[in-house]
């Protein structure tokens, strides 16, 4: 594990500053600090122009190999980047998914012809992507996918339903995860599909929140279509290609996000002082346990970063989930613990939410989507810990 940085290193961190206070200003001034979770159906059309002003700059893609049109960058300055990026404010990213979970799954496991067709549009910020995973049956397990597709006349049909399906309404393309052998159960006969979202065969329904912002979806597939060779791996072989992807889930943006988890425990203490929550012991103590937990958060991601960064999960990558989305849940019940009475108050109409309300909100998700604790625990026991397999239904 590498704690600190080189002076190359730290020159590279003035670099990215440098660029981000120059561009991140102007016309993307609103969009500091916007677009996060719980936020990300804010500026979607900003956001898309920022995308093409970080391409413009060379800054998606900075870990990619230079031969797929990245830049190769270290394992070291890519962190810096996810910083610095976070701490100036950047905004969410309307390409993350394409950038993190589909472009590299496309480098390690995809066709040349492929990654010629895919990856520039990703790295051009013109071409979005949603990941086609949960479904409302199945849930967290994705052994229990029953999107169903078959090859016909050069085409796979496929005909199912998706849910938490985020910015799809926004996406051109969606990664699917489909059974394409009948009769299949688990983990078998499970392909992994590159889909249009461009078409009369899909239905894109928004899911309100308790935010009362729609930033995911349900999405329904009725005789969809997609080119037979829009597959990564060979049919079948999906089960290994999504564990790949969610392995890149867990790379070098953690430390992005761990920044603005940063970013919002310093509104939390702001607001304590602000309001004289800070003379409460208890509050105090709260506080400085939220601080620890970040810290401990960053070294195990360094040293969840210190290995082979080719999609497989080491086991400190597959605690990780579990601790930050408590760790977070635990943040948004402390902002309105600090806040006291005024948590339950709006101001006046429109009565849109405050930032740290906002906050509270979407925390109860996060023990939820992407795996939930239960499914991440079952992960840790079976995958990492090598315990018996949890008996499952036939």
């Amino acid at each position: 594990m590498k704690i600190g940085f080189s002076a190359e290193d730290e020159a590279f961190r003035r670099q990215v500053a440098d660029w981000l206070q120059t561009h991140l200003c102007g016309e993307f001034e609103p969009l500091r600090f916007r677009g996060g979770p719980g936020d990300e159906h804010m500026f979607p059309e900003e956001r898309k122009a920022w995308e093409r002003e970080l391409a413009k700059g060379g800054w998606i893609g900075i870990g990619w190999p230079s031969e797929c049109g990245g830049r190769g960058l270290s394992i070291s300055q890519q962190v810096i980047f996810h910083e610095e990026y976070a701490r100036a404010g950047g905004p969410g990213r309307m390409g993350h998914i394409g950038e993190g979970l589909i472009g590299p799954t496309l480098v390690a496991l995809g066709s040349e012809e492929q990654r010629q067709r895919f990856l520039p549009g990703i790295l051009e910020g013109r071409e979005f992507w949603c990941q086609g995973y949960s479904e409302p049956s199945a849930g967290s397990d994705l052994a229990g996918v029953k999107t169903r597709a078959q090859l016909e006349n050069g085409e796979w049909i496929i005909n199912g339903q998706k849910v938490w399906t985020s910015l799809a309404h926004e996406s051109q393309w969606c990664f699917v995860l489909a059974r394409t052998e009948q009769g299949s159960l688990g983990h078998k006969g499970l392909t992994f599909l590159l889909v249009p979202m461009d078409q009369p065969g899909i239905a894109v329904q928004p899911i309100q929140q308790l935010t009362g912002t729609s930033e995911f979806n349900e999405v329904f597939f009725s005789d969809a279509r997609t080119a037979a060779d829009n597959i990564i791996g060979a049919p079948g072989d999906g089960w290994k290609v999504a564990m790949t992807l969610l392995g890149f889930e867990r790379g070098v943006s953690t430390l992005g996000q761990q920044m603005q988890f940063r970013n919002e425990l310093e509104e939390v203490i702001r607001a304590a002082q602000d309001n004289g929550a800070d003379r409460d012991p208890l509050i105090r103590q709260r506080l400085a346990q939220a601080w620890v937990g970040l810290k401990v958060l960053r070294y195990n991601s360094l040293r969840m970063l210190s290995g082979t960064q080719d999609g497989s999960l080491r086991g400190e990558a597959m605690i990780y989930k579990l601790a930050w989305s408590n760790w977070h849940r635990d943040l948004g019940k402390l902002a309105m613990d600090v806040l006291g009475p005024q948590a339950e108050l709006l101001e006046g109409a429109p009565y849109e939410l405050s930032r740290l309300q906002s906050l509270f909100l979407f925390t109860r998700s996060d023990t939820i989507y992407g795996g939930s604790n239960e499914i991440q625990r079952n992960i840790i026991a079976e995958r990492a810990l090598g315990m018996p397999r949890e008996p499952r239904a036939r």
